[in-house]
């Protein structure tokens, strides 16, 4: 058995627990998986079983608790190589647009929540929210421009800033925002990862209903 754990929450609607779970699953790590349905009768106190926070995601290694997608992915990326770009320059920038992921976008996240079961194309065009999708289109291509020769990633090989930007790409599909032609292989490349694949039928075989996530009905 694996010594690390991951603790998730429902696959359709928790954006956090998809980063570090993808960024795993790509580097090729062996973890075990439990899933925690967010907002159910019991949901906290299970989790209090496990998080000190009380929040998802959650990464156990052998007796030490890592919370925060971030923080969860620079632990591992210390222990498991190729996890952020190997050139200083582009792990920089990488790390860069990664934080301003973890950190900002915050019109984008409350009017276009995650959820990939459902189809809301032309809603959540809330206020902020064109920035927002304006400046995520950009750092795709700068990123893509700088670094991305060589591969179908942000940097190239697939890296923790693509797992960071991989929840936008599941609301840009589910809220129907249109790609640009030249950014639209990255897009494509990130639904089309078998990993990707999975989360997203997964996500569909769930049967839990969040209102705060099924905000547009």
């Amino acid at each position: 058995m694996s010594s690390y754990r991951l603790v998730i929450g429902n696959k359709n609607y928790s954006s956090w627990s998809l980063r570090p779970w993808l960024a795993m699953k790509q580097a090729g790590i062996v973890f075990e998986e439990i899933r925690i349905p967010l907002y159910g009768p019991d949901s906290k106190q299970r989790l209090a079983e496990y998080s000190p926070s009380g929040k998802v995601p959650l990464l156990i290694h052998d007796e030490l608790k890592i919370w925060d997608s971030l923080a969860i992915c620079e632990y591992l990326a210390e222990r498991h190589a190729g996890m952020w770009p190997a050139d200083s320059a582009a792990r920089g920038v990488a790390r860069a647009v990664s934080a301003e992921m973890h950190s900002g976008f915050v019109s984008l996240r409350h009017n276009m929540t995650m959820n990939i079961r459902k189809n809301y194309a032309g809603k959540g065009v809330g206020p902020g929210v064109p920035g927002d999708i304006r400046r995520i289109l950009d750092i795709w291509r700068d990123c893509r421009s700088r670094f991305g020769v060589g591969g179908a990633f942000l940097f190239g090989a697939f890296s923790i800033a693509d797992a960071m930007y991989a929840p936008v790409v599941m609301r840009f599909r589910s809220y129907g925002v249109a790609i640009p032609g030249d950014l639209a292989p990255y897009y494509d490349a990130i639904l089309a990862l078998p990993a990707m694949r999975g989360w997203i039928a997964a996500s569909e075989a769930e049967t839990e209903s969040i209102p705060d996530g099924d905000i547009y009905g």
